[in-house]
């Protein structure tokens, strides 16, 4: 029988309210036990002194390109880079070709997972039919097929009769709709946060009354139908405002933020570089401080990756005509230990409940615990490790991070996924 024992580690699970330093025993590919005795015989003995034991990471946020832009990233790229961030489970979503909107889609994109054999990697359908935004998608269907959640991606649900229907089904499935808040009449043509740095580049601006307008909607009809929302990537302090209101009143609306936003401020667009334009953008220190605010409060429940590749090619161009988007999977935990825990914004365990428990339960997840009979997805961390990032080490097929080159503190160190490790950093 298989057996794993993590010895001496500081095991931080939120869902269980433990943060100590302990043994865990990993067996048969589940939690065997918690504060076992460091004799105990194992298979494996994995000595853990100074790192973290978390719960596996888990990333709601990621755009898969497979198929019809695998030159972006594969689903086996993509699987792996996960790994090699800590993340034990990724949701993929829809920015592909065709879109995830039949159940042969929903199909082909778990087949890929497992081939790959790297971590879970769970299907997002459309919401709408070839993602147009006009009909609803086969809802049902794709559910039955495996779909574990419903978004458009990069594209937000501009009408509003559409996104009642689609809360409406999903609830049926108790299934979430991740909406990414972005009233486009309003920011169309915008390249980054509208302020005073936009004004002197002469950059077209994205307003942040186009976020806060289409969260207050959005978070309207998920009161008025009791379905179950989520809003993708928000960025503004009047979001947060909106959405801490909107939980007094016990609406059913969850949100994430990208770990990037806490990286940088829309100064950082002063140099031009095309692997700085985001959506949602960088923005200014004020609305950093409103949801860094929200994360210790809990009004902003998820820190994503906003994992969104796109070639070299595509991105070497002038920054008005540049996609959007950034790597982010293999550099998000070290974004949040360097810029929110180091610079004492927040501790490991509100960092790792946004980042696993907190997920998984928008997800309707059975993951991101350590409690004794849970899968054995687990990620080991040194959180004091310094290392510089370098694309060209990546797992990524894309290299489009605006952080090569910058120290981070903290790295992941193993990923175990089902019981096996499936990624360990050599630092030789």
């Amino acid at each position: 029988m298989p057996r794993t024992l993590i010895q001496n580690g500081r095991v931080i699970d939120p869902s269980q309210g433990i943060d100590r330093v302990t043994n865990l025993l990993i067996e048969e590919g589940r939690i065997g036990a918690i504060d076992v005795d460091s004799g105990l015989e194992a298979t494996r003995v994995i000595d853990a002194t100074g790192m973290l034991v978390v719960p596996g990471l888990i990333d709601l946020n990621v755009q898969i390109r497979e198929p019809g832009f695998e030159e972006d990233e594969t689903i086996e790229s993509a699987a792996y880079a996960a790994l090699a961030g800590g993340f034990t489970s990724i949701a993929a979503i829809s920015e592909t070709n065709p879109p995830v909107d039949s159940a042969a889609a929903v199909t082909y994109l778990g087949r890929q997972a497992t081939e790959a054999d790297h971590c879970n990697v769970y299907p997002v359908a459309c919401v709408s039919s070839e993602r147009q935004g006009e009909e609803m998608a086969e809802i049902g269907i794709l559910n039955n097929a495996g779909a574990i959640a419903f978004s458009d991606g990069t594209r937000p649900v501009s009408n509003p009769e559409l996104l009642r229907r689609a809360l409406e089904y999903t609830l049926m499935f108790d299934r979430p709709v991740l909406n990414r808040p972005e009233m486009v009449e309003l920011s169309r043509d915008g390249v980054m946060h509208d302020g005073k740095v936009s004004t002197v580049l002469g950059l077209a601006p994205m307003p942040t009354e186009a976020e806060d307008v289409m969260a207050a909607r959005d978070i309207r009809i998920c009161e008025a139908t009791g379905g179950k929302l989520h809003l993708l990537g928000i960025s503004c302090s009047g979001t947060v405002d909106i959405l801490r209101r909107a939980k007094i009143r016990n609406v059913g609306v969850t949100a994430s933020i990208c770990a990037y936003q806490f990286a940088n401020t829309d100064e950082a667009m002063r140099g031009f570089h095309t692997s700085f334009k985001l959506n949602p953008p960088l923005r200014s220190a004020d609305h950093i401080q409103a949801c860094i605010a929200g994360l210790k409060d809990g009004t902003i429940d998820v820190i994503a990756s906003g994992h969104a590749p796109r070639s070299s090619e595509k991105k070497m161009c002038a920054i008005t005509e540049a996609p959007f988007g950034m790597v982010g999977l293999e550099t998000a935990l070290g974004l949040v230990s360097t810029h929110l825990i180091k610079a004492g914004h927040l501790d490991w365990a509100i960092a790792i409940k946004a980042m696993s428990f907190n997920a998984a339960q928008v997800l309707g997840l059975a993951k991101g615990t350590l409690q004794v009979g849970a899968d054995a997805d687990v990620t080991i961390i040194d959180p004091e490790q310094r290392w510089t990032v370098d694309t060209a080490s990546y797992r990524s097929k894309s290299f489009n991070c605006p952080f090569h080159g910058q120290e981070l503190v903290g790295r992941v160190v193993e990923t175990i996924v089902g019981g096996v490790s499936k990624f360990r950093y050599d630092a030789a």
